[in-house]
């Protein structure tokens, strides 16, 4: 067996470690089995392209096992998997940093031992690291998938260090690391999100209040890790003006922590209205989600026309661009618990479809406010019913086509290439237009 396979099936093993620790939390989840059936686009995750063949293979007898929960959901998966795994073959390789190096060094290792221990519990460590490896429209690797997407389609407008150029593919060596760094300090967030606040009254069972415990320090263990790598990585680079950028980026995730009301446990919450409640959820839902992914995205796409030499006027493109395309990210994500149409399925609070109701109708705050102690209880499935049968959905469709068809538009200032259908793909096949 040759050394490329023994590692490609570590890699695989290790991905496996970590979805049984993020997939047996309880039975009670919703998603766990979604977790378990949609690991297809991440075996690209974690072979290398001279395995692509192998891979594929395991691909289709995975699919041979899969079970469809929902026409509607599994074709905009599957239109969502094929644009992500056309636009990989056109940068050249697997893009998340869930690759074979990442996956089989010894922290990650750690990290998956002690998930493994939090199996059981409800921490919320476990959600997030079910949307680390969710094979849909959250997951991570597209992030960075993007990045590249962009510098390829953009090209090399002027850069004088021969060395940083992969001619194989058309991007930088160093547009790469950003999009590792885009992802790295995405998860990162993601992860230290999953910390609880720690109240004895809440937690009166030692055991449990153990359990808590144990998972805050793994959080904020792994977070701050990836930070940490992020911190490196983004140095190593040795400009100035990027690291400016992205640590603007990372100011903006933390101010989202402090923005809107929040119940004991800082879960959001939405915010009053004003008596004119004109623009009420847009203004409320684009604050929110460009300060906690939107500037992240926007500045990273921007940072990588940075690197290739281009103007401020093509790096301001770049930016916009990757902010509308969050902002569409975002509103189909808050779509999808809506689309499946049952009243089970977790969705946020402070959601498009939600505040989009509570500007039509503030009444709706009067159940939400209930959850000012604890978020449990507030009567979710009455919420979803009163949303569903309002307004808030076909407000916040059109408003993901108004940001796929802003990010569309932008895309006209690139030439023609399959960096730009790709692009136009990944717009595509998250819905809205």
């Amino acid at each position: 067996m040759s050394l490329v396979n023994k590692s490609m099936q570590l890699g695989l093993l290790q991905l496996r470690n970590l979805a049984a620790a993020a997939t047996t939390t309880s039975p009670s989840s919703s998603t766990s089995s979604q977790v378990l059936l949609c690991n297809n686009k991440k075996l690209y995750s974690v072979v290398s392209a001279d395995n692509k063949r192998a891979a594929d293979l395991m691909m289709d007898q995975q699919s041979k096992h899969q079970v469809s929960y929902g026409k509607t959901i599994a074709s905009q998966r599957h239109d969502w998997n094929r644009a992500v795994n056309e636009a990989e073959k056109v940068v050249g390789y697997p893009t998340s940093f869930l690759s074979l190096r990442w996956l089989l060094n010894d922290e990650t290792a750690n990290v998956a031992l002690h998930l493994r221990k939090l199996a059981g519990t409800n921490h919320p460590l476990l959600k997030a690291a079910k949307n680390l490896i969710y094979n849909g429209h959250n997951n991570m690797q597209a992030w960075g998938l993007i990045v590249l997407l962009m510098s390829k389609a953009a090209g090399q407008y002027n850069v004088t260090n021969e060395q940083d150029i992969d001619r194989s593919v058309g991007v930088l060596h160093s547009q790469r690391t950003l999009a590792e760094i885009t992802e790295m300090i995405r998860t990162s967030h993601l992860v230290h999100k999953g910390l609880v606040n720690m109240r004895k009254s809440d937690f009166p069972d030692p055991a449990e209040h153990e359990d808590m415990t144990f998972g805050n320090k793994i959080a904020l263990l792994t977070g701050d890790y990836l930070l940490g790598h992020t911190s490196v990585a983004l140095a190593g680079l040795k400009n100035q003006e990027l690291v400016e950028l992205i640590s603007t980026a990372v100011k903006d995730l933390s101010e989202a922590e402090f923005v809107a009301r929040r119940d004991s446990q800082n879960n959001i919450l939405p915010s009053i209205p004003s008596a004119d409640r004109t623009n009420y959820a847009i203004n409320e839902w684009t604050l929110q989600n460009v300060l906690s992914g939107a500037s992240l995205l926007g500045k990273s796409c921007k940072g990588a026309l940075k690197l290739a030499g281009h103007n401020e006027e093509m790096q301001e493109h770049g930016f916009v661009f990757g902010k509308h395309l969050a902002l569409a990210w975002q509103a189909a994500i808050d779509l999808s618990p809506f689309i499946t149409r049952d009243s089970s399925t977790p969705f946020n609070l402070c959601s498009a479809p939600v505040l989009f109701h509570i500007e039509h109708d503030p009444s709706l705050l009067v159940e939400i406010d209930k959850g000012l102690e604890s978020i449990e209880n507030v009567d979710y499935p009455k919420i979803y019913e009163t949303v569903f049968n309002g307004p808030g959905i076909e407000l916040t469709k059109q408003m993901q086509r108004d940001h796929s068809q802003r990010a569309m538009d932008l895309l006209s200032v690139f030439d023609e290439s399959e960096a730009k259908t790709a692009l136009a793909n990944i717009i595509y096949a998250m819905g809205g237009l």
